[in-house]
């Protein structure tokens, strides 16, 4: 590496919620801890991958829902920050997580180290509603969108609308205590997005989306760290080829595609903006108006996040432990048409893509090298553990999630 890592600054994993088989927290770990960052993570139980890890100095064992009292929540962190003994640096892979530090910036300050965002800018950028409203504030482009208040509101729509529309929750954090859907779900007629509706009580917790064409699109994803200036010190993009459940969901297979221009309208809204961290945006190319349209924004580090490091051995989450503890982080172009696979969740993504027909003309057609999501030779107990836990609580899943989709995409 052409850099070196402050050692004496641990890395903390900071995740709320049940999702043990989560392998961005891995690659975390491992990135950080191939530098020689003592790496410390929050797990489900003592069993998960990320507990598995060699990285790993210590696994805190803390089963939480993400519903949480805040305040509890911040006590919780502080108790692992003195058991550390020393400030750590604050990985969030969840919105709950990144919008609790960024809330809470004061009580933690004493004992880890994070950006310092405005407090009231993740929980607005992760809500559905609230990016919709940034991005028509700075003229980024997005699908159009509807906030229905009540069942009449819903009704009113669905006489004008037109469809296919497309279903999301307002609000990522209400989608583990009381989801109006399960995931994007694409409605294909009135009379299907009016049964739905009777389930979302008086006040629909949902947007209604436009539905950007499967044929008409390409999928596009952008990860980077902005300095406490808005300064990009690591930034790159690459197209999603598959995801789970089919497109509209997590990466199952993503390249690294260079794509200036996308990268130049996210440095610019991330500088209108005035945000500091990690950033992972899904966006949609739409062929129909050649536009990319915002999607979704993650204030944080994405699952998919070790698809793209920079020549210079520089990925997100490293630039970011750099920048926090005072050290230069070094210039690189990004490896482009590196690969991302997810081996546990692409084979059904295949599957689903083959029979859709969906193709990605940006996507390479040949890796130049291939990162892997479970498996790493130095590292193999995650990828075992993952196989163990996943073979049948992980098919039950999938099939939960596909059968949902296929609900949720109505015809009649």
């Amino acid at each position: 590496m052409p850099f070196s890592a402050a050692r004496e600054v641990p890395g903390l994993i900071v995740k709320f919620g049940d999702y043990p088989l989560h392998h961005g927290g891995v690659g975390a770990i491992r990135s950080l801890g191939r530098l020689g960052v003592p790496m410390y993570a929050i797990t489900e139980d003592r069993y998960t991958p990320a507990a598995a890890s060699r990285y790993l100095e210590r696994a805190f064992v803390w089963p939480t829902r993400g519903t949480e009292d805040p305040g509890r929540l911040v006590e919780g962190l502080l108790r692992i920050g003195r058991r550390i003994g020393r400030p750590a640096v604050l990985i969030p892979t969840d919105e709950e997580a990144a919008v609790l530090i960024a809330e809470h910036q004061g009580e933690l300050a004493d004992r880890f180290l994070f950006p310092r965002v405005d407090p009231v800018l993740p929980r607005r950028l992760a809500s559905k509603q609230g990016l919709h409203e940034l991005c028509v504030e700075h003229g980024i482009p997005s699908p159009s969108a509807a906030f229905p208040r009540s069942y009449d509101d819903v009704v009113d729509f669905a006489e004008k609308a037109r469809f296919p529309v497309v279903a999301k929750n307002r609000e990522a954090f209400v989608r583990r205590e009381r989801p109006a859907v399960n995931g994007t779900t694409r409605i294909t007629t009135p009379a299907g997005l009016l049964r739905l509706a009777r389930d979302w009580g008086e006040r629909p917790g949902v947007v209604l989306q436009e539905y950007l064409p499967r044929e008409e699109a390409e999928d596009w994803i952008v990860h980077a760290y902005f300095d406490r200036d808005s300064v990009p010190l690591a930034l790159f993009t690459g197209v999603k080829v598959r995801s789970w459940p089919p497109h509209a969901g997590m990466t199952a297979r993503a390249y690294v595609v260079d794509n200036p221009e996308l990268a130049d309208l996210a440095a610019r809204f991330i500088k209108q903006l005035g945000f500091t961290g990690i950033i992972d945006l899904d966006l949609r190319f739409d062929r129909r108006d050649g536009q990319y349209k915002l999607l979704d924004f993650n204030p944080r580090m994405g699952a998919q996040f070790r698809l793209f490091e920079s020549e210079s051995g520089v990925d997100v989450v490293r630039a970011m432990h750099l920048d926090l503890t005072g050290r230069t982080v070094p210039e690189g172009e990004q490896r482009a048409g590196h690969r991302y696979i997810v081996e546990n969740i692409d084979l059904p993504a295949l599957l689903a893509y083959r029979r859709s027909g969906y193709t990605t003309p940006h996507a390479p057609a040949r890796a130049s090298g291939t990162e892997l999501a479970w498996l790493a030779g130095d590292d193999p107990l995650p990828f075992l553990t993952m196989l163990a836990r996943f073979v049948r609580p992980g098919t039950k899943h999938l099939y939960q999630l596909w059968r949902s989709n296929r609900l949720g995409d109505l015809t009649k």
